[in-house]
């Protein structure tokens, strides 16, 4: 089953559903990130919803940048979505592992709950616009519905889940999103809450080989498929990209690993790239700082 992302509206247009299989994407990050299962099935669910969110973008530059840092092991969450479907995320420490008593991962350990959840969405204005809100349990799921009606006063259903294998790779992940529209009516409102309690995990539902399509007739047969989207895991990190960032530190640090290190290596924190530099490019580096910085004098 390949990984995409089907929206929908349905129930006399009142409700919005974005649905996704995002198997592979999750497991791809799994390898770039080289995480513990936990921690897999942690990004994996930010990453999914960071995706579900970015595929009402209009335009393939546009972004949503997602942050979450709850006090827990592994320490802040960054992911990023665009409007062609790229996914890319990474978390500070991806080694810690935690199950609760019933044997299911400690995704709410793992992440914690002191602390916040931002979403920026960067649509080619002045300004991104930025919500944030406090963590409600770390579970992720729980935590983007607080923030769908606490920033955007949207009614939102939130269902993520990554299932991990014994080898610790991704056996199956997916999420789903229930909006209510700003015409909802209370019946439209109850059906949707009889909806969200009888939700099985989405993990369990991609496991058994369900399309989104198909869940989505499942729990709404009125439902009009709106469009079908890509959805994988990309990092568009580039040599280019960190000769840039290199030339923005000051020439100090610039000096100093010309002369003490003979050289540089960066690693991209999102796909583990490293990228070398040696003593001859970071001299063109100073050297077109120098330049750069008596132009604009």
């Amino acid at each position: 089953m390949k990984d995409e992302i089907v929206i929908a509206e349905a129930l006399n247009h009142e409700i919005r559903i974005h649905a996704a299989v995002s198997t592979r994407m999750a497991e791809d990050a799994r390898k770039a990130q080289d995480s513990a299962a936990t921690c897999t099935a942690a990004l994996g669910r930010t990453l999914t919803v960071t995706a579900l969110i970015a595929s009402d973008l209009k335009k393939p530059e546009e972004h949503v940048r997602v942050r979450i840092n709850g006090g827990g092991p592994i320490g802040t969450i960054l992911t990023e979505g665009d409007g062609a479907g790229n996914v890319r995320g990474c978390g500070e420490n991806m080694q810690y592992y935690a199950v609760k008593e019933n044997g299911h991962l400690d995704v709410g350990r793992v992440v914690g709950n002191n602390g916040t959840l931002q979403v920026s969405r960067d649509m080619g204005l002045k300004e991104p616009f930025t919500g944030t809100v406090l963590l409600r349990s770390g579970e992720i799921g729980e935590d983007f519905a607080a923030y769908f009606m606490e920033s955007e006063q949207i009614g939102s259903v939130v269902s993520v889940g990554v299932l991990v294998d014994t080898d610790s790779s991704v056996k199956a992940a997916g999420g789903m999103i229930i909006q209510l529209l700003p015409n909802a009516s209370e019946e439209t409102i109850v059906q949707v809450e009889q909806t969200a309690a009888r939700l099985r995990p989405m993990s369990e539902t991609v496991d058994e080989g369900i399309e989104p399509e198909t869940l989505i007739h499942q729990l709404f047969p009125d439902a009009q498929i709106l469009a079908h989207k890509p959805l994988r895991w990309h990092c568009d990190c580039s040599k280019e990209h960190f000769r840039e960032a290199l030339g923005a530190l000051r020439e100090k640090d610039l000096t100093e690993m010309i002369e003490e290190d003979h050289g540089a290596e960066v690693v991209c924190h999102y796909c583990r790239t490293r990228y070398q530099f040696n003593e001859a490019e970071l001299k063109e580096i100073l050297e077109q700082k120098r330049i750069d910085e008596n132009r604009n004098r």
